[in-house]
């Protein structure tokens, strides 16, 4: 069973638990010296606990930015499959397609599309649409 991004009647698919619990374990991990949730605490609690609501989107958002910039600053050896077990590793282990030169471009949903856009999408319909939440649903 898969996870999704549901906001309204429409969901997008993401891909496995697992490959979501490696997004956020890898911004973590990289990212936030200071313990899960203490650089980005909207995404990495919020959203992660499994909801953002709109008054929250534009904060999201802004956090989602820098996660995609300072992520593009690391190569994609640095991927953390697990928070808790660092040993453990895709299932793909290092076959990655060639154009998926940072960690800012390794997270492709099943669909193909590069997740941290699809969520900035997702963010950015939720801060100016009539849904007053977003979230993380089993797909």
């Amino acid at each position: 069973m898969g996870v999704g991004i549901q906001l309204g009647r429409i969901t997008d698919e993401i891909g496995s638990g697992d490959f979501l619990y490696a997004f956020f374990s890898t911004i973590t991990g990289n990212l936030e010296p200071d313990g899960w949730g203490s650089r980005f605490p909207i995404l990495m609690r919020q959203l992660y606990a499994g909801g953002l609501q709109q008054s929250d989107a534009a904060d999201a958002l802004a956090e989602l930015h820098r996660v995609r910039r300072e992520l593009a600053e690391l190569p994609p050896a640095r991927v953390i499959w697990s928070f808790e077990d660092r040993t453990q590793r895709p299932p793909w282990g290092n076959d990655i397609a060639g154009d998926i030169d940072s960690l800012a471009t390794y997270f492709v949903t099943s669909h193909g599309r590069d997740l941290i856009a699809l969520l900035a999408e997702v963010f950015e319909a939720l801060q100016e649409g009539e849904d007053t939440s977003a979230r993380i649903v089993d797909y």
